[in-house]
């Protein structure tokens, strides 16, 4: 784990998440961010890993004691980190979201209908394709050096996710696949097959108006093995 001082400034957190947005951010650099700074012994990002890691152990579950036994994290940074989760438990309730069909993905992307760059988001899905997290990739003209299925897939093989579904908006308000699109998504399906991840469908969404991969067929062309309720 690289220390904030040694990451380019883009990919601080902070400035990440005043560019992208908090929704862009990895579980370690929200906490990094909760934390605010480590102490002569260890970077945030350091105590942020760590914190990270007992969360997925434990199911999303924290408590005093076991922040407090980690090295390096006492009191006051546990207190912090359990002060954010609970304030996030008391105003957000996060609810299943399954996805059988395009319309369930919408409201997910609708954010970025109206946005004036190109937000290319990836949706990653357990095996009974719900919701595991939403993040967003890249921001600006999306192309296949931006897009690359190493950087996508990155963040869905550390969520064990067993399908995927695509989105990006158009600014000009017209949903219609470029040959870029088509191309990006028929290098992404590939890869996910290789992977063995679902690609379940690429969205382009528009101005009130949206082109569905998976509706249109294309998905199904681009993989054989596709099933959007498999």
């Amino acid at each position: 784990m690289k220390k904030i001082k040694e990451l380019p400034e883009f990919s601080r957190p902070r400035e990440k998440l005043r560019e992208k947005g908090a929704e862009a951010l990895s579980n370690t650099e929200l906490i990094a961010i909760l934390l605010g700074s480590g102490n002569k012994d260890h970077d945030v990002m350091t105590f942020a890993s760590k914190v990270a890691k007992l969360l997925s152990d434990n199911n999303g579950k924290l408590t005093l004691d076991a922040l407090s036994n980690l090295d390096g994290i006492g009191l006051a940074k546990a207190s912090q980190i359990l002060a954010g989760f609970e304030l996030a438990r008391r105003h957000i309730v996060k609810e299943s979201i399954k996805i059988t069909e395009t319309k369930d993905v919408l409201p997910l992307i609708s954010d970025i209908s109206n946005k004036q760059q190109e937000y290319f988001v990836c949706i990653s899905l357990n095996g009974a394709n719900e919701l595991i997290e939403k993040r967003i990739v890249t921001v600006g003209l999306l192309d296949k050096s931006q897009v690359h299925p190493r950087e996508v897939f990155a963040d869905v093989i550390t969520d064990r996710a067993a399908a995927v579904i695509f989105a990006h908006n158009h600014p000009s308000g017209e949903p219609k696949p470029s040959s870029e699109d088509k191309a990006i998504t028929e290098e992404l399906v590939f890869a996910g097959r290789i992977m063995k991840i679902n690609v379940l469908d690429h969205i382009i969404i528009g101005e009130e108006k949206y082109f569905s991969f998976a509706d249109e067929g294309l998905i199904k062309r681009y993989n054989t093995n596709f099933d959007m309720k498999k």
